[in-house]
């Protein structure tokens, strides 16, 4: 997933989970959410990046968990459901994993008073908190919950080798193509799985929140694993200062001397879109109200913990053993007169390079490192890493017909895919939709794609440009239509079909669009081609790789 978590197959079969037993010291509601968090950790719900949605209850259906659905026909299925379920259906229905749980978690979490914080929804956004908050306000006030410290998975450092750019000259994009060094890591990867990164954030971001507190970096406090550190270290590496909460915003509000301060940030709390600054960060809030400063305490207490950001794998480990590549748009845009970086795109474009330079392609493809080889690189070289296992799977049988619908840096997984099947020598059966702004600066791993559309590893090419010059906009999803007969018959003879990218919009628009393609070619009617969508993801017929 690209930056920042997928669904990993849209219902796959999770882990086995531990369970909170009987004999705890816990109520009933107590530990049916300590379970649901259990499920959605081992699940695979890492927070901030791609996560495995758990399975659904066999008893249980959850007929709102359904991206293309609007909130309002959500909100309408769940009517009459358990506050949780309510919940839930204000949910985006991606299971991204950025609010740290999936949907139903995070919506369990709420009624049960575990979790307090009803804007974690990043592809919700405002339209969830809104909902969230009128639910909230119907509900009774949940009992107490006991208080949980998630561990979160195990790391362990490695190297970033090289970022090549992808995107050509006058590209709107910074795309990158990032080596990372698994040489005596123990992890391991199979292509569809994620890869789990913790980057720090800009240490330049992190001096101007520390100046405009007046604070000198050494001042002790609590970060999220209940270790004191001094508050330079505690922002720079534990603390996400990029995406404070609803709950930050309300502690500035409550130390605000100023009362006008003081009801603006209410306003942001109560996500009033007259409020400003609107999607701020730490350092935007301090500077906007300047009389709002709780104590260094309580402001680091109120702030996320920094998450690791899970990156779909473009790789094969046949292809590049002992290695993993990234595929990785670098996010950056100014705001507010300044400019904006992405926590973890911005680190592993530029900051997490060694600091003599990056490896350059050596003339037999592989990688050189200018020097000597086996050099100490430095510090800031390392990153901390796990791999997340996932259910978006080549097909076992390598006859079964497989679509790849992957725009941008949606592409990575099928990359992947691509490269393993080249190394294997399976040619054929594999069609793959690919797009993106311009034909001449972001056709991604173009040389890759090409060679393998020759060579027959790849069966069949879709290419949509959406700003090409001269040209009216094409998506991946028009392209669908267009060749809609032909799609129709791929899923008539079995075919998989695969989608991974942006899913506020893209994952939404291509669900239609194959809705569409089953009421035209199937002679469906609407509600028909709605269960044949279900019916293909559960026969694990349609994966969805999302964030």
């Amino acid at each position: 997933m690209n930056a920042i978590s997928p669904i990993q197959g849209a219902f796959p079969q999770p882990a086995p989970t531990p369970l909170i037993p009987e004999s705890a010291p816990f109520s009933p509601e107590q530990r049916a959410w300590l379970n649901g968090f259990l499920a959605g950790l081992y699940g695979g719900a890492a927070a901030g990046g791609a996560t495995a949605a758990p399975a659904a209850e066999p008893e249980e259906d959850f007929p709102w968990h359904d991206p293309a659905l609007g909130l309002d026909e959500r909100l309408k299925l769940a009517d009459g459901k358990p506050p949780a379920r309510r919940y839930m259906a204000a949910m985006a229905q991606l299971d991204c994993g950025q609010c740290g749980y999936v949907c139903k978690t995070y919506a369990e979490a709420i009624a049960s008073g575990a979790e307090g914080s009803l804007a974690l929804c990043v592809p919700g956004g405002k339209a969830t908190q809104k909902a969230l908050k009128a639910l909230v306000s119907e509900a009774p006030a949940p009992a107490p919950a006991p208080a949980l410290r998630p561990t979160g998975p195990s790391m362990v450092p490695i190297r970033v080798l090289a970022a090549h750019s992808l995107s050509g000259e006058g590209s709107a994009k910074d795309v990158r193509n990032l080596v990372l060094d698994l040489e005596g890591s123990g992890l391991r990867y199979e292509p569809g799985d994620s890869l789990g990164l913790l980057a720090p954030n800009d240490p330049a971001l992190v001096e101007r929140c520390l100046q405009v507190l007046g604070a000198s970096g050494e001042e002790m406090v609590t970060c999220p694993d209940g270790v004191s550190r001094p508050v330079r270290e505690a922002f720079l590496s534990h603390l996400a200062i990029a995406r404070p909460l609803d709950r930050t915003m309300d502690l500035l509000a409550g130390a605000a001397r100023d009362p006008k301060e003081a009801a603006m940030l209410r306003k942001l709390v109560d996500g009033d879109d007259d409020a400003e600054p609107q999607d701020a960060d730490l350092l935007d809030l301090l500077e906007a109200f300047s009389s709002a400063r709780p104590s260094l305490t309580d402001l680091a207490a109120s702030l996320p913990g920094l998450k690791p950001r899970l990156y779909s794998i473009a790789s094969s480990p046949l292809a590049v053993p002992g290695r993993v590549e990234l595929c990785v748009s670098v996010v950056k845009a100014e705001r507010r007169g300044r400019v904006r970086q992405g926590v973890a795109s911005s680190h592993l474009g530029f900051r997490a390079l060694p600091q003599s330079g990056a490896l350059i392609l050596a003339e037999d493809g592989g990688h050189a490192l200018p020097g000597d080889r086996e050099r100490a690189l430095p510090v800031s070289a390392l990153l901390p890493a796990y791999m997340q296992e996932s259910h978006f799977r080549l097909p076992e049988d390598p006859r079964t017909p497989v679509v790849m619908c992957g725009p941008g840096t949606g592409v990575a997984p099928f990359r992947a895919f691509l490269q393993h099947r080249a190394a294997q020598g399976i040619k054929g059966r594999t069609w793959l939709f690919f797009g993106d702004q311009k034909s001449a600066t972001d056709y991604l791993f173009r040389t890759e794609i090409e060679g393998w559309l020759a060579d027959g590893t790849l069966e069949r090419l879709s290419l949509a440009w959406s700003r090409d010059p001269g040209a009216k906009k094409v998506y991946v999803q028009d392209r669908m239509k267009e060749q809609a007969a032909d799609l129709w018959r791929w899923f008539q003879d079995g075919a998989r079909f695969y989608i991974c990218g942006d899913a506020s919009r893209m994952a939404k628009d291509v669900d239609t669009a194959l809705r569409g393609i089953a009421m035209s070619e199937g002679r469906m009617d609407a509600d028909a081609a709605r269960d044949w969508i279900v019916a293909l993801a559960k026969q694990n017929r349609y994966q969805r790789d999302v964030y």
